[in-house]
């Protein structure tokens, strides 16, 4: 066995030795017809596979500590006005603008022993990495008692209260119209990036700075352009571009130079319409997309365009980067799909064919998006264009996403669909929203990737080429494990029906046998390992249960004299 290794900067590449007969190689299994294929090159295609892609927001210690779980996200509206010295937020819009305690056994030790000290902590035991949310907006709660941003008793008869605090309002009139004019310091004190800056030194001083353990990822807030509505009793004005820029040149300046070995994600955008424009455009109501004055003011630039160039600038001018992740927030907009129940056969069927927008430029979104005539999603491709037109070097996050029924089989074949897109694309990170409880489907599409035997055997860590003739009804993700050289082949049936492949390999030495785990209808509660596969000098031929996720793991195994040579990031 040959075996030889390069070294680059910053990356350790192992070139693995593959074996495979050409005889073999020209002689590909004859499909049946009516039978699908699946083609499988481990010699093309190859991309690393970011483990970050495979993050929570939220995670339990019990989950995460079964996943290994890379990333968790400390994130949501109310961490936009958390008080880190109090640990108290401002609830915003998602519970009657109230002030709230998170529940503290010891709040006279405050700020030692805080809920996000404890998530710290929490993700420590797990070896799970954080991803803390840094207010931004210039305010933050400002006492520990339940106080109302739309006091009910200082604004008048509101449309809707607090059933358990009559007196805190929803902000808005009988009529519906929203409160103007209220003053922020009723529930909120004004802060700024100094208050950031010491709640960073807070946590250094108690797990270090990131390259030594401690707090790697720090988000920039939480969708910014939405702070006119989840948090209009602080930040009634809608966000601009140039408040954009503003915001995060402070801040992030201020997180490096408290960490500089921390990495920070931006601009946090809440979808699809925050990408091109900003709130300042929308709020003109009406057909504003045909006069969006903030953009317009702007060269016509869309927004994501604009906030990179703004990025690379800052770089060139200060020698500091101050953004390493793209961070966006995306949710499926066709109905019924996102934060929802499994829903009916046709729902369903929905929910399996819309993780195309992620990555499909033949894809016409199935909701307004595609409706109004805008063109193909394509978001992660698209994410690599902004990057690579505008701030080379940039990685790319989605911290929020959801494709719903986690609860449910149809919702564990989509999220195991989105992290084989995932890693495939190359996105760097990924926290789903609402992680799924430990024994719900979701889960066990999630153990697919990161423990599918109970003993922490993992997904392969680099991508390879692999395609579907139908990937409409088998999804199939392939990748090289650095490990001990692995090919995984993870193949989602999504048909609703029994469906039988040909898996047709190149460029890896077959000729053995694949273990062979699923996880289906046939058994919810738990990964099953099957009689392993045989495989043949050209691969093999199987066939697929409906609704079901199966992971085949080829061992690497060296037999015939014809060597090609792979390179495998380690990390």
């Amino acid at each position: 066995m040959r075996i030889k290794v390069l070294t680059g900067v910053g990356v350790l590449f192992l070139v693995l030795v593959v074996v495979q007969r050409r005889e073999a190689a020209a002689r590909p299994y004859t499909i049946p017809e009516g039978d699908l294929s699946l083609t499988i090159n481990a010699a093309a295609g190859q991309r690393p596979i970011s483990p970050h892609i495979y993050g929570i927001n939220f995670a339990s210690t019990e989950l995460a500590a079964d996943l290994d779980l890379p990333v968790n996200r400390w994130g949501g509206n109310a961490t936009s006005l958390y008080n880190w010295q109090l640990d108290a937020t401002n609830l915003g819009s998602d519970w009657y603008f109230e002030n709230y305690p998170n529940q503290n056994d010891n709040p006279g030790n405050l700020p030692y022993g805080s809920d996000s000290d404890e998530f710290v902590q929490q993700n420590l035991s797990t070896g799970t990495e954080t991803l803390l949310t840094i207010p931004m907006t210039g305010w933050a709660a400002k006492s520990r008692n339940v106080l109302c941003a739309f006091s009910i008793a200082i604004y008048g008869p509101q449309e809707d209260h607090d059933p358990w605090y009559p007196d805190c309002g929803n902000g808005r009139h009988l009529n519906g119209d929203p409160i103007v004019g209220n003053d922020p310091h009723d529930a909120s004190m004004p802060v700024d990036e100094t208050f950031v800056q010491a709640w960073i030194g807070h946590l250094i001083g108690q797990y270090g700075t990131a390259v030594n353990g401690g707090v790697q990822f720090y988000a920039l807030d939480n969708e910014p352009m939405l702070w006119d509505y989840t948090h209009r009793d602080v930040h009634p004005e809608p966000t601009s571009y140039d408040e954009m820029r503003d915001r995060t040149y402070t801040y992030a300046a201020a997180i490096k130079q408290a960490d500089p070995t921390a990495q920070i994600l931006g601009p946090v955008l809440y979808g699809w319409t925050a990408y091109f424009y900003s709130a300042l455009d929308w709020a003109a109501g009406g057909e504003w997309w045909n006069n969006p004055i903030d953009r317009l003011a702007h060269g016509d630039v869309p927004f994501t365009d604009w906030y990179l160039r703004q990025m690379a600038a800052y770089e060139q001018q200060h020698g500091t980067r101050i953004l390493d992740y793209l961070d966006f927030h995306y949710y499926p907009a066709a109905e019924g799909v996102t934060l929802a129940g499994a829903g009916n056969a046709a729902t369903q069927a929905l929910r399996l064919r819309s993780t195309r927008s992620l990555w499909d430029d033949t894809y016409i979104d199935e909701s307004w998006i595609g409706q109004s005539g805008y063109p193909p999603v394509e978001l992660i491709p698209r994410m690599h264009d902004w990057v690579n037109n505008n701030y080379p070097g940039t990685k790319l996050a989605i911290t929020e996403y959801n494709w719903g029924a986690l609860d449910h089989i149809n919702g564990a074949l989509a999220q195991a669909d989105v992290l084989g897109i995932f890693g495939r694309e190359g996105l760097d990170l990924a926290t789903l929203w609402a992680g799924p409880a430990f024994n719900d489907p979701g889960a066990f599409a999630f153990r697919m990737y990161r423990n599918y035997d109970g003993q922490g055997g993992k997904f392969g860590d680099t991508a390879v080429s692999a395609s579907s003739s139908d990937q409409e009804k088998l999804s199939v993700y392939v990748a090289r494990r650095s490990s001990d050289g692995a090919l995984t082949i993870l193949v989602i049936n999504k048909s609703g029906n029994e469906q039988t492949a040909v898996l047709n390999i190149y460029n890896f030495p077959t000729g053995s046998t694949a273990q062979v785990f699923r996880y289906s209808t046939a058994n919810l509660s738990q990964i099953v390992r099957l009689a392993d596969q045989p495989v043949g000098a050209n691969g093999f031929s199987a066939t697929f249960p409906a609704n079901a996720i199966t992971l085949f793991v080829l061992p690497f195994t060296l037999t015939p004299t014809e060597f090609v040579y792979l390179p495998v990031v380690v990390r």
